[in-house]
């Protein structure tokens, strides 16, 4: 089965259940599924792509372990490479970029993000809606999971783990819609709160983790398959000349 299949058919999994691209990234959680013949599509494909749900939970599976296993290597170079110390600081960059998207100033949150992305992500989305007189409602219930899918180490012996990126597949129950500012009438989205899931991409700079990118959870598989192509850990840390007792 080709690639683009395989994501074509995450995607219909993904669009039905509802768990889709929401909050900071501009697009609205789908409420598909919230309809009685969204919940029958829904298991019906569920029940026909029960394998391939199958082997896409396997793949995360040792994505995530191998991810964990060569944190764990490199936190010994790096102590903020230790998961249990990642871990928080990538739900404290969860919370604070949603707490400023929801006020419509991404700025606010500029210090967790990339300069690029968060530029980005003010002046595509949240001006234009404020243009058009909408606002973003989208308010984080609690996170459901965290798993590591994606990393690559780089840096030196000078600076150990500059420019190592990390990606993490997120779940978070929430609640995301787009409403009209004037009249506070519902325009894209559902206001009942929803399993939603992204890819939070981070890259490791001047000392600390912060936000490169947020994508839709329906291509977590692309992310995945990256780390075919990402060396041994033990390997790049030789080739970027860092050193591990």
């Amino acid at each position: 089965m080709s690639k683009r299949i395989v994501n074509y058919l995450i995607f219909l999994i993904l669009l039905y259940s509802s768990i889709a691209f929401a909050g900071p990234g501009g697009k609205i959680a789908k409420a598909v599924a919230e309809t009685f013949w969204g919940k029958v599509i829904l298991a019906i494909l569920i029940i026909l792509f029960l394998p391939l749900i199958i082997y896409t939970m396997l793949r995360e599976y040792f994505a995530k372990r191998r991810v964990l296993n060569d944190l764990k290597i490199v936190a010994k170079v790096c102590p903020d490479f230790d998961w249990i110390k990642l871990r928080r600081r990538i739900q404290d960059c969860f919370y604070r970029v949603h707490a400023a998207w929801e006020k419509s100033n991404i700025s606010e949150a500029a210090e967790w993000m990339t300069d690029w992305y968060w530029q980005n992500q003010q002046i595509v989305f949240l001006d234009r809606w404020e243009r058009d007189g909408l606002v973003n409602i989208c308010e984080v219930d609690k996170i459901n999971y965290i798993k590591p899918i994606l990393f690559s180490y780089r840096g030196d012996d000078k600076t150990p783990g500059e420019g190592s990126e990390l990606a993490v597949l997120v779940q978070a129950h929430m609640t995301d819609y787009l409403e009209r500012k004037n009249d506070g009438k519902l325009m894209e989205g559902s206001r009942k709160k929803k399993d939603v899931e992204k890819v939070w991409s981070f890259i490791y700079t001047t000392g600390r983790w912060v936000v490169s990118n947020i994508d839709e959870g329906a291509n977590s598989m692309e992310y995945i398959e990256m780390m075919k192509t990402v060396p041994k850990i033990e390997d790049a840390l030789r080739i970027h000349g860092s050193v591990v007792n």
